[in-house]
């Protein structure tokens, strides 16, 4: 055999070689690809005290009574959101058909309460008598932990389908999952109801812009204003089809002291708090910070829902809420003696650890770019 024959058998078995590493990189890299994309990120914690917030991520302390933060949050190289911004869905609307000077009256005052305030907010406000109140009701949100009162309406009317109450596993898992936001019964409740059962039941509830979040991504649901008011009303609506609805009410009053900021800000004395709150950062859009409450007692209720993200930190957001709380309580108080600005929550103690309800980072597939998100 000639000596190029051999150096022509020489490049051959080199060249087949190099294709064989190559096909195999390929493979490897195709296989962890699909492990990272198709296998679940653990989005929740044993507990809702359970931190998702990379180390020095969205953590700086920003005052939660700086009226604007626009320069602080200008210096981190974002975009400024101003929750008194000149688009229109952003204006504030209430109707009181039997009260008109009331809704022009409260309409001000929850304008009031969002101005020099920055990040993103709806509201939505409904009574008994009749008024509403509404501020982009339409804008969709992450839900956050706010999504376990959907969760739990959804396991109370399957109970009452199969005619029985709640089982014991039922009870062990949903009472922890709204009490104390444990987001591990919230796992183990939403793979129990399933994907489909929720669906109809948000079909039931005529909500006309909440999308389940993928997988086991309950944390993102998106939902809004509007729609959160609906789901409130299937708890407190002398009509609805939940029987078992003064089962979920008492749990939502029962929520633990530290998570119980938010809408009963100023209450009147008198009134009891069914209250949920969401507290979770991401990668954009900083903190959703959310509070959904029903306000009852003394022959009148009320109910409460204010979203929120492009928050700084979570204290800035549960104060920019609790503005609005107080306007609203002011409003509709009429007459009954009112909290007084103690009801505020300390920035002391506001955790600004994640509800662990979703991941920090956006998820391939769910979570598209988002151009005028803010860090």
């Amino acid at each position: 055999m000639g000596p190029h024959i051999r150096h022509m058998r020489h490049i051959r078995r080199v060249h087949v070689q190099r294709v064989r590493y190559v096909r195999h990189c390929r493979t490897a890299l195709v296989a962890a690809l699909a492990s990272v994309l198709l296998t679940p990120v653990p989005a929740v914690a044993a507990t809702a005290a359970s931190p998702r917030i990379p180390a020095g991520a969205t953590t700086r302390r920003v005052p939660a009574d700086t009226a604007d933060w626009t320069d602080w949050h200008l210096r981190q190289g974002a975009t400024a959101h101003h929750s008194s911004s000149a688009d229109p869905t952003d204006t504030v609307t209430c109707q009181a058909p039997q009260a008109p000077d009331l809704a022009t009256r409260l309409a001000q005052d929850i304008q009031a309460a969002l101005s020099g305030r920055d990040g993103t907010v709806s509201v939505a406000v409904q009574d008994d008598s009749g008024l509403t109140c509404a501020r982009a009701g339409e804008r969709q949100y992450d839900s956050a932990s706010v999504v376990k009162v959907l969760i739990m309406e959804g396991l109370l009317r399957r109970a009452e389908e199969l005619g029985r109450r709640l089982s014991p596993w039922e009870e062990t898992n949903v009472r922890p999952m709204i009490v104390s936001s444990d987001n591990d019964s919230a796992v183990r409740l939403w793979a129990d109801l399933g994907r489909t059962y929720l669906t109809d039941f948000l079909t039931r509830v005529r909500t006309t812009a909440t999308l389940l979040g993928p997988g086991r991504y309950w944390g993102l649901t998106r939902t809004t204003a509007t729609d959160q008011l609906r789901l409130l009303d299937v708890l407190t609506n002398a009509q609805s089809f939940l029987r078992t609805r003064a089962y979920g009410l008492k749990l939502l009053s029962e929520v633990r002291a530290d998570q119980r900021w938010g809408v009963p800000a100023g209450m009147p004395q008198g009134l009891t708090a069914h209250v949920k709150n969401g507290w979770l950062p991401r990668a954009t859009h900083g903190w959703r910070v959310h509070s959904i409450g029903a306000f009852t007692g003394e022959g009148r209720g009320y109910r409460i829902v204010v979203l929120s993200h492009d928050n700084p930190t979570m204290a800035y957001g549960v104060r920019t809420i609790e503005r609005i709380a107080q306007a609203v309580h002011r409003g509709l108080g009429q007459g009954r003696s009112l909290g007084t600005g103690q009801d505020l929550t300390p920035e002391s103690a506001i955790s600004e650890e994640s509800d662990g309800s979703a991941p920090y980072e956006p998820l391939p597939g769910w979570d598209e770019p988002e151009p005028d998100a803010t860090p």
